[in-house]
């Protein structure tokens, strides 16, 4: 299984020919779309949710992440081994978390580059082939090098800031492991718990813990985004009972 997740969007070809690509090169693999509105350009936000992520899926699979506003720089580019699967990237600190949250986690450098490279499009071009032998069970040892950390590592601790903002205008946090009596504000405004929307009265704010446990701040039958003004990057304060 190849689980791709960008910020790509799905209104462009950037997807299709990504799983071209893929297509042509390990046909046999379920590709899955996990995610193409990580926060553009927001390779920190888009880790956070990256690591929310990852236990929900097998051992084994090839998860294909791309959030890479420094393309066509010197930056690298990594393969990472966590938890039992596998991550294929930019190091620019998308890969730091789910990578530091392991014991078990291996890394490599990409040394390889293919014949024919666009300097804008490393997710089709440079990630999707190394990417494509991985799941097909043939890891490209001549195309890496082990290497003993990555260059950009951000804190693998929780983020309290909004990290994700779902068309609903539920805006997830990248905080973990929050009791139902903590205080949780943001954007000026107190939220009270509730487990679930219908829980609470219609139009009602209130924070949760969403299904990959998460901290999320929501409305319900509404936007939490619209009616707060939260927008990505927005602080999330969590004081926790003593």
């Amino acid at each position: 299984m190849i689980v791709l997740f960008t910020d790509f969007g799905t209104r462009d070809p950037y997807v299709g020919q990504v799983k071209a690509r893929l297509a042509e090169l390990a046909p046999t693999q379920q590709v899955v779309d996990l995610l193409h509105e990580a926060p553009d350009f927001n390779p920190h936000a888009g880790a956070h949710l990256l690591a929310a992520f990852a236990s929900g899926f097998p051992p084994g699979c090839t998860f294909l992440a791309v959030v890479d506003p420094g393309v066509g720089t010197p930056r690298g580019a990594v393969v990472v081994l966590a938890g039992g699967r596998w991550f294929v990237g930019p190091d620019n600190g998308l890969l730091s978390v789910i990578a530091a949250r392991h014991a078990d986690t291996r890394l490599w450098r990409i040394t390889w580059q293919p014949g024919e490279m666009s300097s804008t499009f490393h997710g089709r071009d440079l990630f999707a082939p190394v990417a494509a032998a991985i799941a097909r069970g043939e890891f490209p040892a001549d195309r890496l090098a082990s290497i003993d950390r990555l260059e950009v590592e951000f804190d693998s601790g929780d983020l309290a800031r909004v990290i994700y903002i779902d068309h609903f205008g539920n805006a997830w946090s990248g905080v973990r492991g929050v009791p139902e009596n903590a205080h949780v504000s943001a954007a000026g405004e107190r939220f009270r718990h509730g487990d679930s929307f219908g829980l609470v009265g219609k139009g009602e704010g209130f924070w949760f813990i969403n299904s990959v446990g998460l901290l999320e701040l929501a409305v319900n039958r509404g936007s939490a985004a619209r009616t707060f003004g939260l927008v990505v990057g927005d602080p999330v304060d969590v004081r926790r009972p003593n």
